[in-house]
């Protein structure tokens, strides 16, 4: 693609059945925002779309258990999420719904289009019906007994325990989330996206032109197509949706992720109605999705399929999807609240927006899962943006005012100036550039942060407060020097720490100005960061702490008999990724990795697949005893085997590298 005229960027519609925590941040929003702010700072055409999606089943779970229509159930969420996106700094040019007129039509539309067109396979099947209620019930609606994994509350399309997708004829013993009784099978019409006719077509040689996507993302992809797409039902049974516009589908409406996607488009309509095309059908248009690797699936296949179909759309250039954020060692759990919640953040801690944009840039999880922690929050806060930002901001404003009533002094060529390299600083600057161009965020706030290290840098080689004594003029020079260096710190900020940036502007005097000129009047200095107090955090801690259950402790194994060193030496342990991850047929246990070690491309036959869904795990790193002699297992040949931990209730996590790193790395 030739360089875009414009840029369309997404972030994944959040589900308005809950609040907003921090895994969906760091997840998609506010590395979307980045993304986005860069490209506005430089001059680049470009809309951010938004919106939650109100549709679906989980909603009139919600609303059932509430007493409330599933209206009154989105329209709480929708301002809350409207209201905690504003107020935490989320800079979407249109934050939408999908229960609006303008997406009930655009939907239609298009499902229209489609079916005028025969693309849908009309299919009558058998689906649970319960006879109480008098509905059929969609898969969130049935529960039942995982035959992968035994847990007793398997829902109908997944379980939540071992991350197996089902269908709701795979659960042992299915029951009625509405009567608790058991459905019964009835025959019913649907409508069906032939995603195995669109993969032959279409989506193969559109993904294998994507192999610059993340490795997470294109591995997930070719998992799915080399498992073989089947078509899926693109309508539901139900009464809270988009209803299904043919008159043979009364009482029906669009599948959730049928319509969602296409939230999106309508938005943009909502926001540009004169010329909403050329942001969705123009070939000079770049279209960024981001969102969480769960819904790698729905925005690289399912999406993709249906505008190929409808034609005259134009496919993502990029999906740059994040893995999961963890808290506290463990999963997000918003059914335990185990989970920092956003407006309880914003409420907690005001005025702080950019101190947790900070953490999580951080620790964003671009390459693999990550983890937050309360002590980490408050030693970024306080040892990185308090002792190296915050103190170079305050000192150099201050010593300005000391020694200069905040008077800007004169400097004959301030980027010639021996006392600091200002190529040095406009490489940084390019490389925050570069990596922000390529979605490696974390990386681009670390630069970012050099700068503010070289500020400190210059000030303690050249000691103003000593230099004051013998020569004010180079005492002047200097401290122009430093105050240049500030206002380039907060205009390549401000994409990542929007806040802080516009105050050290204003403190400089500066918003409207590319550079200081002398006797330039500054504005008064001001602490940046509060520090953060241990009673804070102990609060915050005994919040998360009080509404679950402490977990068990492991049990002890006891440990095996003594080897020597002789014997650990033999075993070859190497960093490999996984690049494929298949179920074997008629082995319920068995997984078929492919893993790049670095030496080769080999096949490891791993009995996870009770903990792991094979589509999620395509990218991870893992740990791989490579040197273990080749075994066959259900006719495979299995040449290695994968390192796992055991955690306490049961499960099992890979051991892995704590960064990314190169396939085939030695593990000593």
């Amino acid at each position: 693609m030739t360089e875009p005229k414009r840029y369309t960027i997404t972030a994944a519609l959040p589900y308005a059945n809950g609040p907003l925590h921090i895994g969906h941040l760091a997840g998609c929003f506010l590395p979307a925002d980045i993304y986005v702010r860069y490209l506005r700072a430089k001059g680049q055409e470009v809309i951010f779309v938004c919106g939650t999606d109100e549709h679906g089943v989980p909603i009139t779970i919600k609303a059932k258990s509430e007493g409330k229509t599933p209206q009154e159930v989105v329209d709480f969420y929708h301002r809350q999420m409207a209201d905690a996106f504003k107020t935490f700094g989320i800079s979407f040019d249109i934050f939408s719904r999908t229960s609006n007129k303008v997406h009930h039509e655009t939907a239609s539309d298009f499902f229209k289009v489609l079916y005028d067109k025969g693309v849908f396979k009309e299919d009558i099947t058998e689906q649970y019906y319960d006879e109480d209620a008098k509905q059929f019930l969609a898969d969130r609606y049935i529960t039942g007994t995982c035959p992968r994994c035994s847990f007793d509350k398997a829902y109908g399309d997944q379980c939540e325990n071992c991350g197996s997708t089902l269908n709701p004829s795979d659960l042992i013993n299915p029951r009625s989330t509405l009567s608790g009784n058991k459905p019964v099978l009835r025959e019913t019409k649907n409508w069906y996206l032939p995603l195995d006719k669109i993969q032959a077509e279409f989506l193969n040689d559109f993904i294998e032109s994507k192999k610059h996507w993340r490795s997470t993302v294109y591995g997930q992809c070719k998992s799915w197509l080399n498992e073989g797409l089947k078509p899926r039902a693109m309508t539901r049974d139900l009464d809270w949706g988009v209803p299904v516009p043919i008159t043979e589908a009364v009482g029906k409406v669009l599948y959730v992720w049928f319509d969602a996607p296409i939230g999106y488009i309508s938005a943009t309509k909502e926001l540009k109605r004169a010329d909403w095309e050329k942001w969705w059908m123009d070939e000079e248009t770049k279209l960024v999705h981001f969102i969480g690797k769960d819904n790698i699936v729905f925005h690289c296949i399912i999406f993709p399929a249906m505008m190929h179909e409808y034609g005259g759309y134009i496919m993502p250039t990029d999906v740059p999807a994040n893995e999961f954020l963890n808290l506290e060692g463990q999963k997000i759990s918003t059914s335990r609240n185990h989970a920092i919640w956003l407006h309880e953040y914003l409420a907690d801690f005001p005025d702080r927006q950019d101190e947790l944009r900070y953490v999580l840039s951080s620790i964003a999880p671009e390459t693999k899962d990550s983890d937050f922690t309360w002590k980490d929050y408050q030693a970024r806060v306080n040892n990185e943006l308090g002792a190296i930002l915050g103190n170079l901001v305050n000192r150099i404003l201050v010593l300005s005012q000391k020694y200069f009533n905040g008077i800007v002094q004169p400097h004959a060529d301030y980027k010639r100036d021996p006392r600091f390299d200002w190529k040095e600083l406009e490489r940084t600057i390019n490389i925050i550039e570069q990596l922000t161009e390529n979605y490696q965020f974390r990386e681009a706030q670390n630069e970012l942060m050099n700068i503010a290290r070289m500020g400190n840098k210059l000030l303690a080689e050249t000691e103003p407060w000593h230099l004051i004594k013998t020569d004010e003029k180079a005492v002047g020079e200097i401290l122009n020097l430093s105050l240049q260096l500030l206002m380039q710190f907060a205009k390549t900020a401000e994409p990542f720490l929007p806040n802080t940036a516009a105050r050290i502007l204003k403190m400089l005097n500066a918003e409207a100005l590319d550079e200081l000129p002398a006797n330039h009047q500054l504005g008064e200095p001001a602490i940046l960061f509060k520090k953060i107090e241990d009673e804070e955090i102990d609060k915050q801690l005994k919040k998360l702490n009080s509404s679950k259950e402490a977990p068990p402790h492991a049990s002890l194994v006891p440990q095996k008999e003594e080897i020597t060193y002789e014997d650990f030496a033999r075993m070859d342990i190497r960093v490999g990724t996984i690049l494929e991850a298949v179920k074997v047929p008629k082995a319920d246990k068995l997984l078929q990795l492919t893993i790049d070690t670095g030496l080769d491309k080999r096949t490891v036959v791993s009995g996870i697949a009770e903990y792991f869904n094979p589509n999620l795990i395509v990218g991870k790193q893992v740990c791989i005893l490579a040197n273990l002699a080749p075994r066959k297992l259900r006719g495979i040949v299995s040449q290695g085997m994968i390192l796992m931990a055991e955690t306490p209730d049961g499960n099992l996590e890979f051991v892995s590298p704590v960064a990314a790193i190169l396939a085939g790395a030695i593990v000593k």
